[in-house]
C-alpha cells in the first residue's frame, strides 16, 4: 500500500521469502503465480508522482505551526487528486482549525520509499530549517521488500532521532495492515497481514523509546479499509484515496495535536512516550 515499487513488484511476490524453509513446492508454486495475479489487477495507473500538497495554510490565523511530512508514498500523499487532499494538506488544515494558528506544510516524503530512506530526505532539508511537528509514515515497503524489521526500525530510531535534534515533535504512524490490500489473495495477504504487524510492533516500540508519539494505524484507520475498500482506496486499490486521506489524517490528528499541546487526551490506538499511549 506504500509505493510505486509494491505496485510494480506486487506484494505478494516480495512477501515470499517470509515463508518457512519446509514451504512444500506445491505451496510455493500457489504462492507464485497468486504473485502474478495480484501484479495483474494492481497496474500502476497513479504514476510515481503525488500532489504537492505544500503551501502555508489559513495565513490570516498568523504564528504559523511548521509541519514536517516525512516516509513513504502514504506520507506524500499517492493516489490524492488533489493537493489539499493529501496526508499533509489534511493535516495542516485540521491543526488550523484546532490549533487556531496557520500551518505551514513541507512534505520531505517520497514514493516508493523505504525506512533506510528516511536519512536523506532529512538530511535534504535545510540545516537552519525547525519543524514544530514532524509526521513519519513507512514501512509497508520495508515488509514488501523483505527488510529485516531490526533493520527497519534501526533506521526509523534513527531518522526519529535526528528529527528531534531539530527540536521538532514526532509523530510516527506505524506500518498499515497489508492484510487490509484485497488484490493479494488468501493465503498471502494473511501473511502479509501479520509481517506488517510485526513490523508495526517494533516501530512502536522503538519510536516510543526516542521520545516520539506513536498512532498504530492498524487499529485506527485500518478497519475502514477493510470494511469499506471501494470508498478508502484509490483507483490501484493499494494507496488510500481521498477519502482514505481525509480518515487517516483525522485518525493521527489527535496525536499530532497532543504533540504540539493543543490537546492533552487521546484516544485508543495512540501511545505517548513514558506513559504507554492509550491502548
Amino acid at each position: 500500500m506504500s509505493s510505486n515499487h509494491l505496485t510494480r513488484a506486487g506484494v505478494a511476490l516480495a512477501l515470499l521469502g517470509g515463508l518457512a524453509g519446509g514451504t512444500a513446492y506445491g505451496a510455493r508454486e500457489l504462492l507464485h503465480r497468486q504473485a502474478a495475479q495480484a501484479r495483474r489487477a494492481i497496474g500502476k495507473p497513479l504514476g510515481e508522482e503525488a500532489p504537492s500538497g505544500d503551501r502555508h495554510y489559513k495565513k490570516k490565523l498568523g504564528e504559523p505551526v511548521d509541519l514536517l511530512v516525512v516516509g513513504d508514498s502514504i506520507a506524500a500523499g499517492l493516489g490524492a487528486e488533489r493537493a489539499k487532499h493529501t496526508l499533509g494538506g489534511r493535516l495542516a488544515k485540521g491543526i488550523a482549525k484546532h490549533a487556531g494558528r496557520s500551518v505551514r506544510l513541507r512534505t520531505a516524503a517520497v514514493v516508493g520509499s523505504e525506512s533506510s530512506m528516511l536519512a536523506a530526505q532529512i538530511d535534504a532539508l535545510p540545516p537552519s530549517y525547525r519543524p514544530d511537528v514532524a509526521v513519519v509514515v513507512v514501512g509497508g515497503n520495508d515488509v514488501t521488500h523483505r527488510v529485516p524489521v531490526a533493520e527497519s526500525v534501526r533506521h526509523l530510531a534513527e531518522a526519529v532521532d535526528a528529527l528531534r535534534s531539530r527540536g521538532a515533535e514526532v509523530v510516527v504512524g506505524t506500518c498499515p495492515d497489508l492484510g487490509a490490500l484485497r488484490p493479494v489473495p488468501q493465503p498471502l495477504r494473511a501473511l502479509g497481514s501479520r509481517a506488517s504487524r510485526q513490523l508495526a510492533d517494533a516501530q512502536r516500540a522503538a519510536a516510543l523509546e526516542r521520545g516520539a508519539r506513536v498512532v498504530s494505524l492498524a487499529h485506527v484507520v485500518g478497519p475502514f479499509f477493510i470494511s469499506n475498500p471501494d470508498e478508502m482506496f484509490s483507483l490501484d486499490r493499494f494507496h488510500p484515496s481521498a477519502h482514505g486521506y481525509k480518515r487517516t489524517a483525522k485518525a493521527m490528528l489527535p496525536s499530532v495535536l497532543a504533540a504540539l499541546g493543543v490537546v492533552e487526551e487521546v484516544p485508543f490506538g495512540h501511545h505517548a512516550p513514558g506513559v504507554g499511549g492509550s491502548g
